[in-house]
């Protein structure tokens, strides 16, 4: 497999022949106003533009896979951008309203036993958040991917560290594990994606995996820089485990 962090938590995974394109935000540099009460009011989002061509991004993508539908994970730009033919999965029927309603005609929600040709993809849970805050944060999914010619990816979106996590990494012993690792944060509430401590769990619970760290400094409430994951990592003598990549980096397995 290719996984190809592109910015935010928008990933190119080139998995047994297929092309998954997870999360589209896919907006030119500063766009969209800054998500209010939190750091960095003076600047718009994406903080950061796009590390290549829309184009080269969508073109001969076999399926999208949208965990949930916030402005950084599906925004207006993906779209005006995407066929509305192309086949786009969702975590539940609510979501998949909103996408049919902007235009989109193949849309299926995620199951824990869904197949899109020969690729299995396994609907996991995730918490956007921890305690009050996770009311207003709503409702998001990850996924796993297998192929008998293929290592176990999980893709964990939009979630802290929490018992599913730990769940899906014992019952589906994934090789690779992407985690949303800015510690994106409003003023109050605390952390809405995994921080140093949450990444570190992940490790200590899937010691022999790669762990990528994405949705990392690309919109105005990220907390967590890389430089400083990338201390912590060295630190604790895992770099080789946990990978940072900048936008456009190119990984394969």
């Amino acid at each position: 497999m290719n996984i190809q962090q592109i910015r935010n938590a928008t990933i190119v995974v080139q998995y047994a022949g297929k092309k998954f394109l997870i999360d589209p935000f896919l907006a030119e540099k500063g766009t969209y106003p800054p998500f209010p009460n939190s750091l960095r009011q003076d600047q718009n989002n994406p903080l950061v533009s796009l590390p290549t061509y829309i184009d080269d991004i969508i073109n001969n993508v076999d399926a999208v896979i949208v965990t949930h539908l916030h402005l950084d994970h599906y925004d207006n730009a993906a779209k005006e951008a995407l066929p509305k033919d192309i086949k786009m999965f969702v975590q539940n029927e609510e979501d998949a309203k909103v996408v049919k309603n902007d235009g989109f005609q193949n849309v299926e929600v995620l199951q824990e036993d869904t197949v899109f040709k020969d690729v299995q993809l396994i609907k996991t849970k995730g918490e956007h958040g921890r305690g009050e805050i996770l009311k207003l944060a709503g409702l998001v999914c990850g996924v796993v991917l297998k192929h008998h010619n293929e290592k176990t990816l999980y893709v964990a979106g939009d979630t802290v560290w929490y018992g599913a996590v730990q769940e899906v990494i014992d019952r589906h012993k994934p090789d690779i594990i992407v985690v949303n690792a800015g510690d994106n944060q409003f003023l109050e509430g605390g952390s809405l994606v995994m921080g140093i401590d949450d990444v570190y769990e992940v490790y200590k619970a899937a010691p022999n995996a790669k762990i990528i760290a994405s949705h990392m400094e690309a919109v105005n409430h990220w907390t967590l820089s890389r430089e400083e994951l990338k201390r912590f990592i060295n630190e604790k003598g895992i770099s080789s485990n946990v990978l940072v990549p900048d936008d456009g980096e190119l990984y394969s397995f």
